[in-house]
């Protein structure tokens, strides 16, 4: 298990690059409306703002190993589901 900072850095990392997909996927595909747009943005700060606080905070009762295992797959979960919206534009 890598430690907390690196595990936040890494989550910040990603939704920036998802937020570059965003961004990208906007500018030279189809233009999408703006309902579609804000939803998606909404979605990327939640996703960075939900994780990296989840980090600080676990579950009491769970093993760190066990949490921070789940925490990585739901993680993974929730990345995979924005970027399949970030293509569908």
């Amino acid at each position: 298990m890598s430690n907390k900072r690196t595990l936040k850095k890494q989550i910040n990392h990603v939704c920036e690059e998802l937020f570059v997909d965003f961004v990208a996927a906007s500018l030279y595909g189809k233009a999408p409306t703006q309902e579609k747009a804000e939803a998606i943005l909404r979605s990327l700060a939640h996703l960075q703002k939900n994780y990296t606080s989840r980090i600080c905070h676990p579950e009491p009762g769970m093993s760190p190993k066990s949490y921070f295992k789940d925490l990585r797959i739901s993680f993974s979960k929730e990345t995979h589901e924005i970027l399949d919206h970030i293509i569908n534009l």
